[in-house]
């Protein structure tokens, strides 16, 4: 399995970048799976369904499951985070998987850039960062790709995994 990441700060574009990726790689017929990092407390369940309440009652995992699609739910409780590397584990086994965030982690990225977040570039400090997909042109040693262009990213990345 083959993994690319999105980063960059908060409100960079990540998540739209991401979604457009997986949208243009499924139609050049790629198999895509994500994974994306969440900095606070979040929940697919909600309180009142027999989901959550398993969880509430103790249990370490709740699987829910219908004929679409399962979802599977394991408690830390207040253990650590799982690192990438055992969540990849995880996964079926695609073609590709796009992760978002995880910008300490050494896979290769594209940073996500908008200036009207007022932060700085990541790739100058970060190596594993191949390339930047921003909204204003800057000039820099990497390739820089308007934040829009979707398939002109998305055959760089493939280039990139020699997908």
């Amino acid at each position: 399995m083959k993994i690319f990441g999105v980063t960059g700060w908060k409100n960079s574009g990540k998540t739209g970048l991401m979604e457009r990726l997986v949208v243009d790689m499924t139609l050049r017929g790629l198999s895509v799976s994500t994974i994306k990092h969440a900095h606070h407390s979040f929940d697919v369940d909600h309180p009142g369904k027999d989901s959550h309440r398993h969880r509430v009652a103790g249990a370490r995992e709740v699987l829910l499951a219908s004929a679409k699609r399962f979802a599977l739910m394991h408690e830390i409780g207040e253990g650590q985070e799982p690192p990438l590397a055992e969540l990849l584990t995880k996964l079926s086994s695609v073609d590709i998987v796009l992760i978002e965030g995880y910008k300490n982690d050494r896979h290769p990225k594209i940073e996500a850039h908008r200036s009207q977040t007022g932060q700085g570039l990541i790739a100058p400090n970060d190596a594993t960062i191949r390339a930047i997909a921003s909204n204003v042109e800057l000039k820099l040693d990497l390739p820089v790709f308007d934040l829009d262009s979707t398939r002109a990213i998305s055959e760089f990345i493939i280039s990139e995994l020699s997908l």
